[in-house]
């Protein structure tokens, strides 16, 4: 489980990469963002959804 400095730095870099929903996508509740963040999520099995997911882990995408 990661330390609570870390989601702070978390929820800095989602703000900051922040982006617009792609066309067509009807999910108004939802925080898109931007290539380059990258995250594990765990979550249940067996749904088109990400149901009761928990970060586990993130990173960003060098390049």
């Amino acid at each position: 489980m990661a330390e609570r400095g870390t989601w702070r730095y978390v929820g800095k870099r989602v703000q900051e990469h922040a982006g617009l929903a792609p066309k067509g996508m009807k999910r108004p509740a939802t925080q898109w963002v931007k290539p380059g963040l990258i995250g594990r999520v765990k979550h249940l099995r067996g749904e088109e959804d990400l149901r009761h997911a928990s970060l586990q882990d993130f990173r960003e995408e060098k390049g």
